[in-house]
Order: C-alpha cells, then structure tokens, then sequence
C-alpha cells in the first residue's frame, strides 16, 4: 500500500468514527484534499484512489494543476483569501470558492460567474473569533455580517451559495467554536435552505468538526505530509495555517 493510499484510508476512518460518534451518517461528510504546496503527481495518484474533492489557495497553483489535470474528473475548491482581480481566472476553473468574505468580492464573482457561462459556488468564511469573540484573526467576515452576505451571494445570478466555511481559533477548544459555527449555519438555512454545506475542520480537529455537523472537512498534512515552505515564503490563505 502507497503511503497516500494509506494516509487516505486513515483519514476516512477518523472521518467515519467521528461521524458515527456523533450519530451521524458518514455519508454526509466528504472529505477535501487540500493539495496546496504538492505536486499534480500527488492529486493525480489521490483521484486514482477515488478521492475527487480538492483544495488551493493559490490562484496560479489552482490554475497550474487544474490545466495539468484537465482530463481526470475532479472537483476544485479555492480556499484561499481570493485578491478581486483574480476572481475571473477561478471562476473558469470552475472552482468553488469557500472564502467570500466582503460585499466587493460577491460582485466581482458574480461578473465573473455571469461570464464564464455558469454559476460559481460559494461558501460564505465566517471569522469565529477566539475565547473572548475577538474578530478577524483567521478571516472571515463577522457572524453578524454573515446572513447579509449569504443574502447577496444567493441573489447574485452568477453565484450559487452552497454554505458556509470557518477554521477554529487558534488558542480555543474547537468544540464551542464549531458551535457557534452551527448556530449562524442555521440562522442562514432558515433564508437560504440550499446552503447545506458547513466546511470545517482540519487534520488537527476534524473530529470536533464532525460533531458541530460539518459536512466537508478540509484535510491536507493527514494526507500529504508535513509542507516545509521556502524561507522566507508564507501561506497566503487566511488563515495561515499548516494543519489542513
């Protein structure tokens, strides 16, 4: 067995008891593999195993593997803090994009959805603070501005609003932060009952992820390794985080 084939298996197992645990249907959480920083070889050898949901949060990353991979059936996903004038190039990608955060991001989407022909899912990022409800440490935009946005992506003609995504405080227990995450995912199905998804949880909390109700965990060192970065570089993605 390949050392991804193994990590894979590994990770739906966790994915699985944590569903199940929290008396949920495994079914109703996928798994997305975020690639960024690894080479196509890797994606290519994950999609060969089944795995068909993938992450970046790099514009020209995303649109380097998904030109190399234009043959292989894949779902993309951009997870990284998305500059205005980049909006255009994901969209034909055909990426969701799961880090809306700002009324002037939703527009520019919207144009460029309305361009390419088809509508760009999205997930609103909402910013769950830490122990004091502090805001704007990970990104996001606040719980409070959130049913706002939700509402201006649903009636955008080139946006299709899929849900939610949030990453946990970095100096608080995940549980209460996947809660609060819950609490606002509700608030916004009761407008907007399409917006199903709640992405959240990473290699390091899936499992508090999965009994918040978290219908997509976002996993990357469990699967790939460890990502030692150049000197000098960073993660663009907000939040800056190695543990997806």
């Amino acid at each position: 067995m390949s050392r991804l084939e193994e990590n894979l298996r590994a990770v739906r197992a966790r994915i699985d008891a944590a569903a199940r645990a929290a008396g949920r249907d495994p079914a109703e959480v996928a798994l997305l593999a975020v690639s960024k920083t690894w080479p196509a070889a890797d994606v290519r050898a994950l999609a060969a195993l089944g795995q068909r949901d993938f992450g970046e949060n790099r514009v020209q990353e995303l649109l380097g593997k998904a030109g190399e991979l234009a043959e292989v059936e894949l779902r993309w996903h951009f997870v990284g803090q998305l500059q205005r004038n980049k909006a255009a190039a994901v969209a034909r990608t055909g990426a969701v994009v799961q880090s809306v955060d700002r009324a002037p991001l939703v527009a520019t989407l919207d144009r460029a959805g309305q361009e390419a022909g088809r509508p760009v899912g999205v997930l609103v990022q909402v910013d769950l603070g830490g122990p004091e409800g502090t805001i704007g440490a990970r990104g996001g935009a606040s719980p409070a501005e959130v049913p706002a946005l939700a509402d201006a992506v649903a009636g955008a003609a080139g946006l299709r609003l899929r849900g939610l995504m949030a990453v946990a405080p970095r100096d608080e227990e995940p549980g209460p932060a996947f809660a609060r995450l819950a609490a606002v995912a509700e608030r916004v199905r009761a407008d907007h009952p399409e917006a199903v998804e709640i992405s959240a949880g990473m290699s390091g909390d899936l499992e508090a992820a999965v009994a918040a109700g978290a219908t997509l965990v976002r996993v990357g060192t469990a699967l790939f390794g460890a990502r030692p970065l150049p000197c000098g570089e960073f993660e663009e993605h907000q939040p800056r985080e190695s543990q997806q």
